[in-house]
């Protein structure tokens, strides 16, 4: 049942990448021949309105086959005014941004039908208490459940976090102990932490710590809105910065995961229930939508870097230049695929199964 669980929801992130490529595509008029799910030989196929649809048997990617376009010949060209490299470069940029929008946008809709369902977080519940820090000063104590700072409602450890953090005044904290509200003032700190990639930061905090207490959050339409965009920023900007640190070294290469990885991760929300499955498809796919815009040539992010080149000088790039760079780029995604899949097996056989 998890394989299954996986392969739907690759094979729907795929779909939704590529429909925004073929949907950008039929707006500005560029004929598409093929629309695939999957590599190699063909299960299904169905010709429709010019475009053939399949999906194959490999399913571990897609693609959209436009006229005069072909990664796998990347000095192919067609003078036709349907072909792709026939449109203007700021058209060729939003029919190649179009995929990872779909992918930004998916998650989007996700991450709100996740907040209309009631989102798990932690609670508001005090779970440790550092010595000698802002909090023990001024009387919190582990068990007391923040309700209110500042006159902001407190729902989640996650609302309480950010104002913590962004705080330049003094807090007024309304919490809860042993059935009665009681209000308490606050110095926040700047003190030593570390961030999710293990570097030492310093940080606005008061010493303490959530209790492992889940609660589902209820979210209004507009709330809901709201959230969503936020996950899906906020999801986005950790994806970006997780890159970043692992091309600093600061991240090992051996956290990199491959479809294996991905599998299990989806398997196993599965298992927990519909909204973590939900949660997790959202990730994944916003994961799609950011590595597609990193600018490795043969990624939709490297082809608007070209095209971005093209509008700044007014000529196209070297042929040369541009199959050379085209390779390079076949060369680092199949070396990343290689390092995710050593990695996989490395966990596997050292019982990452259980």
């Amino acid at each position: 049942m998890g394989l299954i669980t996986f392969l739907l929801v690759l094979s729907l992130l795929i779909f939704i990448h590529e429909l925004g490529h073929f949907l950008a595509a039929k707006y500005f008029g560029v004929t598409v021949h093929k629309f695939s799910i999957g590599f190699g030989k063909p299960i299904f196929s169905k010709f429709y309105k010019g475009t053939l649809w399949q999906v194959a048997m490999i399913p571990l990617g897609g693609y959209v086959q436009m006229k005069g376009q072909d990664d796998t010949k990347p000095l192919h060209t067609d003078e036709a005014s349907d072909s792709y490299n026939q449109k203007k470069p700021w058209q060729r940029i939003i029919i190649l941004f179009a995929g990872p929008f779909a992918n930004f946008l998916l998650a989007a809709i996700l991450f709100f039908f996740i907040a209309t369902l009631g989102s798990n977080s932690l609670s508001p519940t005090i779970g440790n208490v550092l010595e000698d820090s802002p909090a023990q000063k001024a009387g919190l104590m582990v068990g007391d459940v923040i309700v209110e700072i500042n006159g902001i409602k407190i729902r989640s450890w996650d609302d309480l976090s950010k104002i913590i953090k962004n705080s330049d005044e003094p807090l007024r904290f309304i919490l809860l102990r042993d059935n009665r509200q009681k209000a308490l003032i606050l110095y926040p700190k700047t003190m030593d932490s570390k961030n999710m990639f293990g570097e030492e930061i310093k940080q606005k905090m008061v010493g303490i710590s959530p209790e492992p207490k889940i609660v589902v959050v209820e979210h209004s339409f507009f709330e809901s809105i709201i959230f969503a965009y936020d996950k899906t920023i906020d999801s986005s900007k950790m994806i970006f910065l997780g890159v970043q640190k692992l091309l600093q070294g600061i991240v090992p290469s051996s956290e990199v995961g491959g479809v294996i990885t991905i599998g299990k991760v989806i398997s196993d929300a599965s298992e927990v229930g519909f909204v973590a499955l939900l949660s997790i498809t959202a990730l994944i796919s916003v994961n799609l939508g950011v590595l597609n815009l990193l600018p490795i040539p043969a990624l939709d992010g490297g082809h608007i870097m070209f095209n971005i080149y093209e509008m700044i000088t007014k000529r196209k790039p070297n042929q040369k230049v541009l199959l050379n760079l085209t390779i390079g780029g076949w060369v680092i995604l199949f070396g990343l695929m290689g390092l995710g899949l050593y990695n996989d097996i490395n966990r596997m056989m050292n019982g990452w199964w259980g």
